[in-house]
């Protein structure tokens, strides 16, 4: 039962393919046309992507997260954030292969229930990755007034944060 779903794949394609011959429609062109247009669509959308993903990757390299987490402790400490969280939290937002690996050190250095690991696991659950998900999905529909999206997107990644 464990290995079923390395064939859910081609049992669907199989089943497109089956439904398109008892329906006498065309199969292949539709197929093809679908392919093209989701190359130009990710031609479109990538610069985007890269532009995030090096943006990140050049923060957390800088240490400019580390100096904002160091300056943002004694505020958020009040709250009762642990220090080592308020990376995660900076960096949800914007990667989430980033926040992934701060989350896998929280657990790896401090335990999955450890407080700060229970935190991380909540924050990773509640939040989204915000600009990533706007930039891939209003860049695939060439949206460009995103503001009032992104307010409330962030708006719902600050109570998720918080609510952690």
């Amino acid at each position: 039962m464990e290995n079923i779903s390395k064939y859910i794949m081609p049992l669907i394609i199989l089943g497109i393919l089956i439904f398109g011959l008892f329906k006498k429609g065309e199969v292949y062109q539709p197929f093809v046309s679908g392919a093209a247009d989701s190359l130009k669509t990710m031609a479109e959308i990538v610069p985007s992507i890269v532009g995030i993903l090096v943006a990140v990757s050049m923060l957390k390299a800088s240490g400019a997260v580390e100096m904002a987490a160091f300056a943002l402790s004694p505020v958020l400490k009040l709250i009762g954030m642990p220090r080592e969280i308020i990376p995660l939290s900076l960096l949800r937002p914007f990667s989430g292969s980033g926040s992934i690996s701060v989350v896998n050190d929280i657990i790896k250095t401090y335990g999955p229930d450890s407080y700060s690991g229970r935190i991380a696991s909540v924050m990773m659950g509640s939040t989204e990755t915000t600009f990533y998900t706007v930039a891939l999905y209003y860049g695939a529909a060439k949206v460009k007034n995103i503001r009032h999206t992104l307010l409330a997107a962030l708006l719902a990644d600050v109570c998720g944060i918080l609510g952690s």
